[in-house]
């Protein structure tokens, strides 16, 4: 199945991160970890390296095969990698249902490269994937990203108390969701 999706107008593509790309990650990662900490969990020290890095990537690319999640990179149509959205969790059955997740390079912020990258994984998830819903939760003071997920069709549908731990506490999340009917 072919994985890469663009958006010419809006000059960005999603593609599934490869080994090769672990640099290139990793600098995403080291270049925003000031800037991102009030959205992220503390991570430790070893996660800031290449290796560590390579091992998620590999982890991401054996739950593709086993259909429970996929990581997609976010790159400038001239091959710069900007961020990384992810749909994962993803539950079959009488769920199909799969949690979104995603972060962007604070230099690229602002431009609509998200808007347009959860676009195209929305269209994978429900053309591709079948799934019935896709779901996000995002901190209460994320205003970007609560216009990312409304620009996309999702509805607030309510607040999750204490639901996950970010920079080193529990944090209430506003939680989404957009469903195939919806598009």
């Amino acid at each position: 199945m072919q994985l890469t999706f663009y958006n010419h107008l809006q000059g960005i593509y999603i593609a599934p991160l490869e080994l090769k790309d672990a640099g290139s990650l990793l600098r995403l990662r080291v270049e925003n970890r000031s800037s991102h900490q009030r959205y992220e969990p503390l991570r430790e020290e070893d996660y800031y390296t290449l290796a560590s890095q390579e091992e998620l990537i590999r982890q991401r690319m054996s739950d593709a095969e086993q259909d429970r999640g996929y990581m997609f990179g976010i790159f400038l149509l001239e091959g710069e990698l900007i961020g990384q959205i992810t749909l994962s969790n993803i539950v079959r059955g009488v769920g199909q249902f799969a949690d979104l997740g995603y972060v962007m390079d604070q230099r690229h912020q602002g431009n609509g490269y998200m808007s347009a990258a959860v676009a195209l994984a929305l269209d994978f998830a429900f053309r591709a994937l079948a799934l019935h819903r896709v779901q996000a939760a995002i901190l209460l003071h994320n205003d970007a990203s609560r216009r990312v997920l409304e620009k996309n069709g999702f509805q607030a549908e309510g607040i999750a108390r204490r639901f996950i731990r970010i920079n080193g506490g529990w944090q209430d999340h506003r939680t989404y969701a957009i469903l195939a009917d919806d598009i």
